[in-house]
């Protein structure tokens, strides 16, 4: 993140998740919201450009997965909100929220949701909001947190998040931004939460493991989110992914690649979208 600026890889998502509700039928997540938020005023004068680039034929991998691993991560929420007392899961914290759009179509009435985001980019989502009159819920609590300056722990209690009770954690597009110092921090304030807390997010893999071919699409998109001023920093294996979550405290994992997502939820389908097996890491939830 750039100090004092909203995320612009967090619009380039927004994006790509419009465009896969306009292009791809059905969608892999139904998400009417995603298409609202992105207007001529919210995007700027690269509207018309960037939608139409988001929609091209060549672009359904990339804007099909942005969808997969919101559905992906929605469904392990809806598993824990459905989970039998005494670890049903009531708060639901999304991580670098960008533009995520579940808290203005969430279908469980008492489940409250935090967004947690560096304060600029949560200003500027406030801003898209109200420019494109979508109401904020009532049970949606914004929390905004300047990393450098507090803790994420004190964050999630001065926005009303209770420490004493299970939630479930979304984290996705950002832990290959992070240090390992944050990401392991992050990994051991969400493990200090009750049995019955999760936590769903995606990964990269580290370059040096990619096969030529994948090098290569690695190294453009490096240039891309770099030029953004958000780099690329951190990447694991499954191997090494799952000892952190061992040594974090978390006591269950599931690791999906682009073949399960596809078994799960491209099977069959009319227009033969798929997840490229040509993908750069994986996604994963872990249950304390």
């Amino acid at each position: 993140m750039q100090t004092g600026k909203p995320s612009r890889t967090a619009l380039r998502v927004a994006i790509r998740r419009a465009a896969h509700q306009l292009a791809d039928h059905p969608p892999i997540l139904n998400d009417p919201i995603a298409v609202r938020l992105i207007t001529p005023q919210t995007v700027g004068p690269s509207y018309a450009r960037d939608l139409e680039r988001a929609m091209h034929p060549v672009a359904r991998d990339f804007r099909a997965m942005m969808a997969a691993r919101s559905r992906y991560a929605e469904d392990r929420l809806a598993a824990a909100v459905a989970a039998p007392i005494p670890n049903p899961v009531r708060q639901y914290v999304i991580l670098g929220a960008g533009l995520d759009t579940f808290a203005y179509r969430n279908p469980f009435s008492d489940l409250r949701v935090f967004e947690v985001d560096f304060p600029a980019t949560q200003q500027w989502k406030r801003w898209v909001l109200s420019v494109c009159g979508i109401a904020i819920p009532p049970n949606l609590v914004f929390a905004a947190v300047d990393f450098e300056h507090k803790a994420l722990r004190d964050g999630l209690r001065e926005a009303g998040v209770d420490l004493a009770a299970p939630a479930f954690f979304s984290w996705l597009g950002v832990v290959p931004y992070l240090t390992l110092d944050a990401f392991r921090a992050t990994l051991a304030t969400i493990a200090q939460f009750p049995a019955g807390s999760a936590v769903s997010f995606d990964y990269a893999f580290p370059p040096e493991t990619l096969s030529a071919e994948k090098r290569e699409i690695f190294n453009r998109l490096a240039g891309r989110v770099a030029m953004a001023g958000e780099p690329f920093r951190l990447f694991f294996t499954p191997e090494q992914l799952e000892a952190e979550f061992r040594h974090a405290g978390f006591h269950r994992i599931e690791q999906f690649s682009n073949d399960d997502l596809n078994a799960h939820y491209l099977h069959n389908r009319a227009d033969g979208l798929q997840l490229s097996p040509i993908r750069l890491g994986m996604f994963t939830t872990a249950w304390v």
